[in-house]
């Protein structure tokens, strides 16, 4: 496997004993503080652009690392602007979020990839990737890391995107249907990580989860709203790359091979500041987001 890991293991397990008086004492200080050569800018090819019912925005990090053929799939649906005029069909509680055509009739557009279930996770051994490891144990795959700014679980020459909080993923059928990316959800509760490898993971929400986690929950089966409900109208879906530069959105997010994000990362483990008495000593890839920030 040829992959060189970042040597940030060391740093997540030192003792905040050993960190000098005046180092940030929260996770949140080292975001505050963390320099420009910290962040990454999220290319408008990568950004989707969510318009839902008074004109509240959800803003989407796409993932065509780890996705390429759904995220292929959602681009060229955003171009065509299939989404608008759908709804949000389901409000699941403690669970997802998820929009598309409640009909399941509208007409798909020509040209949209053919997907299946080798396309829910990354071959690592074709790349060479700089990962920052978190070392600690988790019970949904052998390994946890970072790389590139995403966070991904490992097993031997493979690794996919967790179902983490304000994760999106592909809706589709029993398998093998893998879905086409028309159908996708948010993840609104507590980390589902039984749906890694069953179902694509094509990104994040990184700005707008309010938009979505405080929406009315469906009464029917699956949270999926009744037919006497009303469905959340979707305004528009939109790459920010289709949008004029003056009203573009602009973000950005941690590089997590960065000395900031490995201060971060040690600091989410071994929190010991004015409200913390005891220090967990350990944090679960979930439990430690990639921090994001709007430049706009």
């Amino acid at each position: 496997m040829h992959r060189p890991l970042a040597l940030s293991l060391s740093l997540a397990l030192l003792p905040s004993a050993a960190w000098s008086a005046d180092a940030p004492a929260t996770p949140a200080a080292v975001v505050a503080q963390a320099p420009a050569s910290a962040w990454l800018p999220v290319p408008a090819e990568e950004l989707l652009v969510l318009t839902i019912k008074g004109g509240r925005r959800v803003l989407i990090q796409l993932a065509p690392a780890f996705a390429p053929r759904h995220v292929e799939n959602i681009r060229l649906l955003a171009a065509r602007h299939w989404w608008d005029g759908t709804s949000i069909n389901r409000v699941q509680d403690n669970y997802v979020v998820q929009w598309g055509d409640a009909t399941e009739k509208k007409p798909l557009p020509p040209g949209l990839s053919t997907t299946s279930a080798q396309d829910y996770v990354m071959d690592l051994t074709t790349r060479r990737m700089r990962i920052t490891p978190l070392p600690y144990a988790d019970p949904y795959a052998s390994a946890t890391g970072f790389s590139g700014g995403w966070p991904m679980a490992m097993d031997g020459g493979s690794a996919w995107l967790p179902h983490c909080y304000g994760y999106v993923g592909v809706g589709r059928n029993v398998s093998p249907d893998a879905g086409t990316g028309a159908e996708l959800y948010a993840v609104i509760g507590q980390a589902p990580r039984q749906l890694d490898r069953n179902i694509a993971v094509v990104g994040r929400v990184v700005d707008g989860m309010p938009a979505l986690s405080s929406l009315p929950r469906g009464t029917g089966d699956l949270g999926f709203y009744t037919a006497k409900e009303r469905k959340t109208p979707i305004l528009s879906v939109r790459l920010a790359s289709e949008m004029p530069e003056a009203v573009r959105p602009r973000v950005e997010v941690m590089d997590t091979g960065s000395d900031s994000f490995a201060d971060y990362l040690r600091l989410r483990a071994n929190r010991k500041d004015d409200f913390y008495d005891r220090p967990a000593g350990g944090v679960d890839i979930c439990n430690a987001p990639v921090p994001v920030r709007m430049r706009n």
